[in-house]
This record gives C-alpha cells, sequence and structure tokens, in this order.
C-alpha cells in the first residue's frame, strides 16, 4: 500500500470513533467500542510501520538532538509527515477517549471537548479541563453563609 493509501486509511479509521463519542455518547456499542484498546494498538502498529521506514541517519540525528530548523527540514518529507500526522491521530483519539470516560464518569458535558479535540486536540484537552472546574464549582453549594438557619423549639 502506497504512503499516500496508508496515509487516507489512517485518516478514515479514526472517524468512526470520534462520531461514536460526540453523537452517540451513551449508546451501550459506544461504551463498548471505546472500552477497547484495539483501535490504538492499529493506529500504533501503523505508527511504529511508518516510524520505522522514516528513520535514517540524517532523521535520527534531527529527533536526536531536536532544533527547529532541522525538524522543519525533515517535516518537509513526507515519510515523516504521515508519521507525525498518525501520531497525532492516535494521541488525540486516545485524549478524546479519555474525555468521553471523563465525561461518562462524572456526568461532565463533553460535546464541545471531543469535537475540539478531534480538530486540535490540545485544544480539547485544555476545553475539558476548564469545563470540569466550571462543572465542579458550580456543583458546590454556596459558601456565602446562605443556607437557611434552623430555627430552635
Amino acid at each position: 500500500m502506497s504512503l499516500s493509501a496508508l496515509f487516507d486509511a489512517a485518516n478514515l479509521f479514526v472517524l468512526p470513533f470520534w462520531l461514536l463519542m460526540i453523537l452517540l455518547p451513551n449508546w451501550q456499542v459506544t461504551r463498548r467500542v471505546m472500552g477497547s484498546f484495539l483501535p490504538f494498538v492499529a493506529l500504533a502498529a501503523l505508527y511504529l510501520y511508518l516510524f520505522i521506514n522514516s528513520i535514517d541517519p540524517d532523521s535520527a540525528e534531527a529527533f536526536a538532538n531536536p532544533q527547529l530548523a532541522d525538524l522543519a527540514r525533515l517535516f518537509a518529507d513526507e515519510r515523516v509527515t504521515a508519521t507525525g500526522w498518525v501520531h497525532f491521530l492516535v494521541m488525540d483519539l486516545f485524549v478524546g477517549r479519555w474525555i468521553y470516560w471523563q465525561g461518562q464518569q462524572t456526568g461532565i458535558w463533553t460535546v464541545h471537548s471531543l469535537v475540539f479535540c478531534l480538530f486540535a486536540g490540545p485544544l480539547g484537552l485544555l476545553s475539558h479541563i476548564v469545563t470540569g472546574w466550571v462543572t465542579q464549582a458550580l456543583r458546590q453549594p454556596s459558601e456565602s453563609g446562605s443556607e437557611p438557619a434552623s430555627s430552635e423549639s
């Protein structure tokens, strides 16, 4: 299979998982699918294959002592770019899965964070953290002394 076909397949492979988490989060099938690590094993295996096939002496040296200019030159190589993109796909989906399970366990609303995570993983993570803080603050009883006074008889 060509590099371009592997790249396209990896992009399509992750979409059903995102759609399940975003559109059908409470469906039993979604819970069962997202409870499995098999999607990550498949993506990580593809990543390993691409990584091995993109390493040469120049790339090994650039990764061993990363300098921005060297990495920019390195990512001009389609093999390295495809490898890096699959890295993003694996890690963003893994973080998305964590956000999904956090929402299932705590009742925190996650759809917006999952959409952010699909398109820009770290923004989705940040969104989920902030949503968790806001939700927790809203769920805590007020400590301003506004509780009704008890009547003594």
